[in-house]
């Protein structure tokens, strides 16, 4: 048994621990998957499609922003958002890798 990460993860863990852990909520991925690429959606525009109070949609917004899967600009008053994706294929690489690794490790091949 691998106890030596029970008190803290490795540095580059700490991002895909947030990745992981805005991708949990339903809101959140509901959120995401309303980006066309390319595309900016204000705050405003969220708050208006989502059944959700404007704070509880900005709770959302901004967890997904810490985790680096939205990018805030301001233009105005309002402060649009788009995705940012890289660090979520980086989290997910960083997965597969370790689950390849420990595959390997075991005799077993990934599919």
């Amino acid at each position: 048994m691998n106890t030596q990460y029970l008190q803290t993860l490795p540095d580059d863990w700490e991002a895909v621990a947030r990745v992981f852990s805005a991708l949990g909520d339903a809101t959140r991925q509901k959120i995401l998957l309303l980006f066309e690429p390319g595309e900016s959606i204000s705050l405003k525009s969220l708050t208006e499609l989502l059944p959700l109070s404007r704070t509880a949609v900005t709770h959302h917004v901004t967890t997904l922003v810490r985790a680096g899967l939205l990018q805030p600009s301001k233009r105005g008053r309002e402060v649009y958002y788009s995705l940012d994706l890289e660090l979520a294929i980086e989290a997910l690489d960083k997965v597969r890798t370790y689950a390849a690794e420990m595959l390997a490790a075991s005799g077993e091949q990934m599919p």
